[in-house]
């Protein structure tokens, strides 16, 4: 008998806990809700990217199943433009300083309180700091959740563990930038128009279009890769990624009413944590 007593009140100290934890969740939600009143923009223009940025320092064509790396510094921005409208350009980066420190794909979605990644959104670090802000976004349309390709799904895909992947791009770009396996997480793949519904991942098709772009501005000093490989959910039939071209150029700095600084407050709070570790 004092066994059952014993388990019914674990029962009921794990239900009481699990109740008080999900009161909390809802009251950080309301509170972030309450403090981000501020409605993100539609998407940019395709053909703005037309107009090359001003100042430009670098320009590159990543080709389809191909990996790119770069250093960038705090105040440049990279533009990702999507010339041939590939189903996918996954991305990875770290702090220059410290690679210790990297994107995080789980709070940038959990702090943010959505997946929606677009204009006016971050990039955080698992330090809670902004490596990235989106400041321009033709496609509004990006995978914070799925990750990208790996052989294995390259094999349900086309039949061939064979083709380049994600996963072994990125293996091959922490090499390049003195890093490795350890140093790597799941990651963001941007023009990736996925939506979960009824608790599956699918794909939107004919969001994607040739000619999207995104501008990315760093807020650290960080290290990047980007695997230009079709995202595993992508329709695509054959592997056959376009190319895709890195622009880096100088960006103006975060203002106080900045959009990405100001969205929500959480990021405004990383933005804080950014500060601090500049200026500590």
């Amino acid at each position: 008998m004092n066994a059952l007593q014993d388990n019914a009140r674990n029962a009921a100290d794990v239900a009481a806990m699990i109740a008080e934890n999900r009161k909390r969740y809802e009251e950080l939600k309301a509170a972030g809700s309450s403090a981000a009143p501020r409605a993100l923009p539609p998407p940019t223009p395709r053909d703005q990217a037309l107009q090359p940025p001003p100042n430009l320092r670098r320009r590159e064509t990543i080709p389809g199943g191909w990996y790119w790396t770069a250093r960038l510094k705090r105040g440049e921005a990279l533009r990702l433009l999507n010339v041939s409208g590939t189903p996918g350009v996954t991305f990875f980066a770290w702090n220059a300083q410290d690679a210790s420190e990297r994107y995080n794909s789980a709070d940038t979605v959990k702090v943010q309180w959505m997946s929606e990644m677009r204009k006016g959104r971050v990039l955080l670090s698992d330090m809670g700091r902004v490596l990235f802000s989106i400041i321009e976004d033709s496609c509004c349309a990006h995978d914070a959740i799925v990750g990208g390709s790996t052989p294995a799904s390259n094999q349900r895909k086309y039949g061939d563990a064979g083709l380049r992947s994600t996963r072994e791009n990125f293996i091959l770009a922490a090499g390049k930038l003195g890093l490795g396996v350890r140093d790597l997480a799941p990651a963001i793949t941007f023009f990736a128009p996925v939506a979960i519904e009824d608790g599956r991942a699918v794909w939107r098709e004919g969001v994607v279009q040739k000619g999207d772009f995104l501008d990315l501005r760093a807020e650290l000093d960080v290290l990047v890769a980007v695997s230009n490989c079709p995202h595993p959910l992508a329709p695509d039939a054959a592997f056959e990624p376009g190319p895709v071209e890195a622009i880096v150029f100088p960006a103006p700095e975060a203002g106080h009413d900045d959009l990405c600084r100001t969205a929500t407050a959480e990021a405004a709070r990383a933005f804080e944590n950014n500060a601090i570790y500049l200026n500590g």
